[in-house]
């Protein structure tokens, strides 16, 4: 294998550059960092699991505290990057939170960095009936009890938080919260890891992020990244060929995760046993649920958590926030924009001072009020914040966009009984439909903040007109339409191969006259967009081929949002069939495990989307007939 070492990923690259201050995606200022060791006593520590592992943790105690402080406890298999004097650079992601006064606490996982131990990805969920088993919930349960006896001057309450794989450990130590446990905040954690979080997504493969990201996690016990021979990925995912070759071309049965990909190609019990709706029964300890509308990475994961606690929350802890972020975009920087869509205010600095610090401060410090009844969201679109009862609101009321003739998207189905009423493309396994702008660099760049980060809002605009992507879009908008809650497509559709990936887009479609910002003249803006790989149309635990020729329901949840399409904006339906490479490419040949298809099983396919009285192909969308369901 070839690898070089690499800096830091995920989330935590994001975070990075937001703590050097940058602007969110922007250049750099000149400012200077803050010196904390002038503010913070740091003590390192091996903190003892029940095993007897030694778990590595940085402790960051205010100097001359007037009183006993809570502890904020971050777990992290990424480690900490620290300044000239050793101080972790981490602390920049709570500078709202550092002058409200905590002790901050930093921890290495098993097996990652400082700490002892064998790494495991997201090591399953321990059987609590064996006394001897350990999981990251019980070493988060250990460390807690060791924090709260021997950090002096601490209050005995813990805040417990993190995002992306943070989030996910942070659901792990609500399992079977230690009593000092008083507040987490779950942020962007994966709930599924094959329906629709960082490694697949309905089934279909998630190729360039689960390659890249188990090469980093799992070559050392700190992050690498494998070293690609050209800039643009796009291309050489392409060259590749069949997903047999990474093994035997590359990886050689050493990346476990990747062996693990290559066995478990079903939702089998390895896949559930580490899935949300298995393991997670009610909230615990009061939960803030963090998301962002254009995650990247983890989506499916916050929203389907909160979905899962909000069915038994007679306590009332359960809390969802959802902002105009890609993945973890609400840890550092303003937040005003993404890409080129502006949000008309700071966005993530209102989160972090006006709802993180003051849901820590209400649960650890007896201050203040809750930042928040129940669900607040950023409604895009309209560029505001908006109280919710429930999410989805249950006033929110189901509309059919159904697909029509020319190219035309409308609330009204088709009275058409023509059998010849669909569109058609020809999907090509050799020629695929990037996923974003080519060229197509790697996941997490080492020297800058690369296009990964951003491809969710970028202009639809650069697939028009290829021959394998279809297009449906309303006419222009009489009057605002604000969706509030599910999306659904409902799609007839065939194909002459015996499997296939149906990819759609919902659209928002900018007018072409657009004085306030003439670059985002009729830009097309996703705000959802789902895969479904279709072998798993009845099951995903056994996949079946898809009859050619024959017209087949396939439904594609795109999951929620919270926009409005404004007056003279269109509202736009894209389908595809590849989406590569961030999806592999599905070799249209149905065959028992696509990890080891061979290069003469991708074949080409004709695909028909169906739209007539019979196939009424649609997008179902959540609209609130007013504005009035905010509270």
């Amino acid at each position: 294998m070839r690898f070089v070492r690499h800096g830091f990923a995920g989330f935590f690259l994001i975070t990075l550059a937001a703590l050097a201050f940058l602007p969110q995606r922007g250049p750099a200022q000149q400012q200077t960092p803050p010196d904390y060791s002038q503010s913070f006593d740091k003590t390192d520590a091996m903190i003892p699991a029940r095993d007897g592992v030694k778990l590595h943790a940085e402790i960051y105690a205010p100097k001359n505290a007037a009183e006993p402080l809570p502890i904020i406890l971050e777990r992290t298999p990424y480690g900490t990057v620290n300044d000239a004097k050793g101080y972790s650079r981490k602390l920049g992601r709570y500078l709202e939170m550092i002058p409200d006064g905590y002790i901050f606490v930093f921890q290495d996982i098993r097996g990652r960095y400082g700490s002892e131990g064998k790494f495991v990805m997201q090591r399953p969920a321990r059987n609590p009936k064996d006394p001897k088993a350990i999981d990251e919930g019980t070493d988060t349960y250990d460390t807690i009890d060791w924090l709260v006896k021997n950090v002096p001057h601490n209050n005995r309450r813990v805040g417990l938080l993190g995002i992306s794989y943070g989030g996910w450990l942070t659901v792990m130590g609500m399992l079977e919260p230690h009593p000092a446990l008083k507040a987490a905040s779950e942020q962007a954690s994966p709930a599924d890891m094959f329906l629709g979080d960082d490694f697949h997504h309905n089934g279909a493969f998630r190729l360039s992020y689960g390659f890249e990201y188990a090469a980093m996690m799992e070559t050392s016990k700190e992050n690498y990244s494998f070293n690609f021979d050209r800039f643009d990925t796009y291309d050489w995912y392409l060259r590749l060929g069949a997903l047999s070759n990474v093994n035997a071309k590359y990886l050689h049965d050493t990346l476990p995760t990747w062996s693990d990909f290559v066995a478990h190609p079903n939702y089998d019990s390895f896949w559930k046993q580490q899935a949300m709706p298995y393991i997670l029964k009610r909230p615990t300890v009061p939960n803030l649920n963090v998301a962002g509308w254009w995650d990247q990475e983890d989506f499916y994961g916050p929203m389907k958590i909160y979905e899962i606690l909000e069915k038994e929350d007679p306590d009332h802890l359960n809390y969802l926030v959802a902002g105009p972020w890609n993945h973890g975009g609400w840890a550092g920087g303003l937040g005003s924009s993404l890409g080129p869509i502006p949000f008309g205010s700071n966005t993530g600095e209102y989160f972090r001072r006006n709802i993180e610090a003051r849901w820590f401060s209400y649960w650890l410090k007896n201050k203040g009020e809750l930042p928040l009844k129940e669900a607040l969201l950023f409604q895009t679109g309209s560029d505001k914040w908006v109280q919710f009862d429930s999410w989805p609101p249950k006033q929110a009321q189901p509309k059919k966009l159904y697909f029509r003739e020319n190219g035309k998207l409308a609330f009204d189905a088709s009275q058409t009984e023509s059998a010849t009423a669909f569109d058609s493309y020809v999907s090509d396994p050799l020629h695929p439909v990037p996923y974003r702008h080519r060229p197509v660099e790697m996941t997490y760049p080492n020297e800058y903040p690369g296009g990964w980060f951003t491809w969710l809002v970028q202009d639809q605009r650069f697939v028009d007109r290829r021959p394998d992507v279809l297009s449906w879009q309303t006419d222009e908008l009489r009057e605002d339409v604000t969706l509030a809650g599910s999306v659904t497509a409902h799609l007839f559709a065939s194909t002459t191969g015996s499997d296939a990936d149906w990819i759609v887009k919902l659209i928002d479609v900018y007018p072409e006259k657009y004085p306030s910002d003439w670059k985002l003249a009729g830009y097309e803006l996703m705000i959802a967009d789902e895969v479904f790989r279709g072998r798993f149309r009845k099951s995903f635990e056994k996949p079946e081929p898809i009859v050619p020729g024959q017209v087949t329901p396939f439904i594609v949840d795109l999951h929620t949002a919270n926009h409005v399409f404004q007056k003279s904006h269109r509202i736009m339906v894209q389908v595809q069939s590849t989406w590569f490479p961030i999806i592999d490419r599905n070799p249209q040949k149905f065959v028992p495990n696509i990890f080891e298809a061979k290069e003469s099983d991708y074949q080409k396919a004709t695909e028909r989307i169906f739209r007539s009285k019979r196939f009424p192909s649609n997008v179902q969308i959540s609209v609130l007939a007013s504005e009035s369901s905010g509270k």
